[in-house]
């Protein structure tokens, strides 16, 4: 099974399911950037002006979604979201190629710009303006996904499909949260 995830192409690729401020729900796909398994989280890194970081701070739940078809599996994770700490960001924003950085500062993400050339054009000036180092921009960091559903579906035969459900209740310690005991239900298919 190792090799077989080994050689899935963004194995870390999820889909993130957010709820716009207007009521509706809006998807796309994110990169998980880790996870803390004891605590029960995962986190993933974005412009938080973007419309899936103001979606995130007027409902901070949100429905992740894994999908291996080559493996037969899926998970999804429902949970409470909340910002990572200022020193994670830092952290993850210098360990990414220096090009990420300057595209990443330069974009005014989810914004309208004229044409593709302008866009390349704004990552120049960023690159040229911050040569020894672009610093990460105030409005880009990480989101951790609070786990209180997981739900595990394994492909079998005949449409014979293997699901399981772990809940569990979280309790809100300023500005992270602890989980209760996990609860595990078998789900038919």
């Amino acid at each position: 099974m190792q090799e077989a995830f080994a050689s899935i192409r963004n194995a870390h690729a999820m889909t993130l399911a957010t709820v716009e401020p207007d009521g509706r729900p809006s998807a796309r796909m994110v990169l998980c950037r880790g996870f803390d398994r004891q605590a029960g989280w995962l986190v993933f890194y974005t412009d938080r002006e973007s419309a899936k970081g103001r979606a995130l701070a007027t409902t901070p739940r949100a429905a992740l979604v894994f999908h291996w078809d080559a493996v037969e599996r899926q998970v999804r994770i429902e949970g409470l979201v909340t910002r990572a700490p200022d020193a994670d960001s830092d952290a993850y924003w210098l360990s990414r190629p220096i090009e990420a950085r300057h595209a990443a500062a330069a974009s005014e993400q989810s914004r309208p710009i004229a044409s593709r050339a302008d866009f390349l054009r704004k990552i120049e000036e960023t690159a040229t303006r911050f040569a020894g180092g672009t610093p990460r921009p105030q409005r880009w960091g990480g989101y951790r996904v609070w786990a209180e559903r997981v739900e595990l579906w394994v492909g079998q035969p005949a449409r014979a499909h293997d699901r399981a459900l772990w809940t569990r209740a979280l309790t809100r310690l300023g500005d992270s949260y602890a989980g209760g005991p996990w609860t595990v239900t078998r789900l038919q298919p």
